[in-house]
C-alpha cells in the first residue's frame, strides 16, 4: 500500500484525517498517474472495509495549478467560488465507519470531474473541437463544461483562448486518473460485497435551493441511478438529524451519478448536495460555527448506511 501525502491545498484536512490517507494498487492502471507523479486525488481507506460504500467528492479540490492562475483574469477568491468548499473534510469521517473516501485535490476551475470529457466549449479554444452533441450541451452553453469557461460567481475565467492540447493535458493528468481510481474502487467493492454504493458528495450555493429551501438535496435521477431503499435511508437519517431534505429538485444528479449508477448491475449512485450557508461564509469561504455540526452529521450518515448492511439487500 502506497501512502499519498496530502496535496498542496489551501486548507488541508485535520492531521487525524491525513493519517488515514492511502492509495492502494489498482488492478486496472490505465488512466492512473504515472509512478512519481502527484496524483490528482486523495484516497482515504478504512482499517477494514465493512460497507460497500464509496464516498467521492469531485469538486472540493483546492490545488490551483500555476498555469491556471497565470491565465486567469479573475482573482483566487472568484476561482474558489467554483469549489464545493471543504466537502472533502465533511465526509472524511466516513472512513471510520467502514467506507472508502475519494476526494479530488485539483480545483474544479481547472477541470470539472463531473462532466463528460467531450463537453468542451468550442469558443474557448483557438482550434475548435469537432462538433458533437456534447460540445453544445446545456452545461457547455452555460460555461460549465469539462474545462469551465466561467467561475462560481459567473465571471469569465480566461484572458485568452486555450489550445486543445492544453485541454487534453488537463484531461490526461487530472480527469482520467480520478475516474480510473473511482472505477477501480467501485469494481473492487462489487467484487468484495456483490454490490457498490457511490455517494457523490457536493455542496450548493444557498441561492440555488429552490422555492422550498431544502438544506440537502438527494439526487438519484428520479430512481434511475440508485435503489430507492438507499435514497430512503439517507433521507430518513438526514431528516432525523434535523435537516430539510428534497429529492431531485433542483439537482437530480450529474454526469457521475448518471455514469456510475446502474442498479440492474448492482451499482448504485446517489448524489448529495449540502447548502453551503450551513457551514461556510459564502462571501469569504471561511468555515462558520456550523461546520462542526455538518461534519459530525455526515459521519452519522455514513454510520447509518454502514449499519444497514446494504450488501445483504442490494447484492
Amino acid at each position: 500500500m502506497t501512502h499519498l501525502p496530502r496535496t498542496a491545498n489551501i486548507a488541508p484536512m485535520d492531521p487525524t484525517d491525513q493519517a488515514l490517507s492511502a492509495a492502494s494498487a489498482a488492478a486496472d492502471t490505465s488512466g492512473l498517474p504515472e509512478r512519481g507523479a502527484e496524483p490528482p486525488f486523495v484516497l482515504i481507506e478504512p482499517l477494514k472495509r465493512t460497507a460497500p460504500i464509496v464516498f467521492a467528492s469531485p469538486h472540493s479540490g483546492r490545488r490551483y495549478p500555476p498555469e491556471l492562475l497565470a491565465d486567469a483574469r479573475v482573482g483566487l477568491i472568484s476561482l474558489r467560488r467554483s469549489e464545493d468548499a471543504y466537502v472533502d473534510e465533511l465526509f472524511a469521517g466516513a472512513a471510520a465507519h467502514g467506507a472508502t473516501v475519494l476526494t479530488a485535490s485539483v480545483a474544479r476551475a481547472y477541470v470539472d470531474l463531473n462532466r463528460d470529457p467531450g463537453e468542451l466549449d468550442p469558443d474557448m479554444f483557438d482550434e475548435r473541437p469537432p462538433p458533437t452533441p456534447l460540445t453544445s450541451s446545456a452545461r457547455v452553453q452555460a460555461g460549465l463544461g469539462a474545462i469551465p469557461r466561467i467561475c462560481g460567481d459567473g465571471q469569465n475565467i480566461y484572458r485568452r483562448k486555450l489550445s486543445l492540447d492544453e485541454a487534453e493535458r488537463r484531461l490526461a493528468s487530472v480527469y482520467r486518473p480520478y475516474h480510473a481510481m473511482l472505477r477501480n474502487l467501485l469494481g473492487e467493492t462489487r467484487a468484495q460485497f456483490g454490490c457498490s454504493v457511490l455517494i457523490d458528495c457536493h455542496s450548493m450555493p444557498s441561492n440555488a435551493r429552490g422555492a422550498h429551501a431544502p438544506d440537502i438535496v438527494l439526487g438519484d435521477r428520479f430512481g434511475a441511478s440508485c435503489h430507492p431503499s438507499v435514497t430512503a435511508l439517507a433521507e430518513a437519517t438526514l431528516r432525523r438529524l434535523g435537516y430539510r431534505v428534497a429529492r431531485n429538485t433542483p439537482f437530480a444528479g450529474g454526469h457521475i451519478t448518471q455514469s456510475y449508477g446502474r442498479p440492474m448491475s448492482h451499482a448504485h449512485a446517489l448524489q448529495i448536495e449540502i447548502n453551503r450557508a450551513l457551514y461556510v461564509d459564502e462571501r469569504t469561504l471561511e468555515r462558520t460555527s456550523g461546520y462542526a455540526r455538518i461534519r459530525a452529521d455526515m459521519s452519522r450518515l455514513a454510520e447509518a448506511l454502514n449499519a444497514a448492511n446494504l450488501h445483504q439487500s442490494l447484492a
